[in-house]
């Protein structure tokens, strides 16, 4: 098997099958390989079938080759080139700072029990004293 399939090489192959996880490619009579959902496209798959349907002809590169287990790892996007967005390097978006208000007096907003404690002590006596 590695002597006519090795890493790195380019080969055109046939989808045989499509599972949830992956897509089995013919790349010769014996020999079929597959290739795994994140290896499709770049960016996001959700469905396998919404880019491949049983009997595409498709590029593919070999990225993995183990006899042992007879298996052979491919790729469709290694094969093209990345869009424009995911070369560069995102940005990060800018923070707005925020505002700072200043306190008014009987302002009601997110205040401390600490803060406000006093307060409300010293406005529970003058309540007190006018209904005496």
């Amino acid at each position: 098997m590695s002597e006519k399939f090795e890493p790195g090489s380019i080969i055109t192959g046939k989808v045989t099958g499509i599972q949830p996880y992956g897509a089995f490619v013919a790349l010769d009579e014996n020999t079929q390989g597959l290739v795994h959902i994140s290896e499709i496209t770049h960016g996001y798959v959700k469905d396998i079938n919404d880019h491949l349907k049983v009997g595409d002809e498709i590029k593919v590169k070999v990225l993995s080759v183990d006899e042992n287990a007879g298996k052979i790892g491919l790729s469709i996007k290694a094969t093209e080139e990345a869009p424009a967005q995911t070369l560069k390097a995102k940005k990060p978006r800018k923070r707005q700072a925020a505002a700072i208000i200043p306190e008014v007096e009987g302002q009601q907003g997110f205040n401390t029990l600490k803060e406000k404690l006093q307060e409300w002590i010293d406005q529970s006596q003058r309540e007190g004293a006018i209904k005496k």
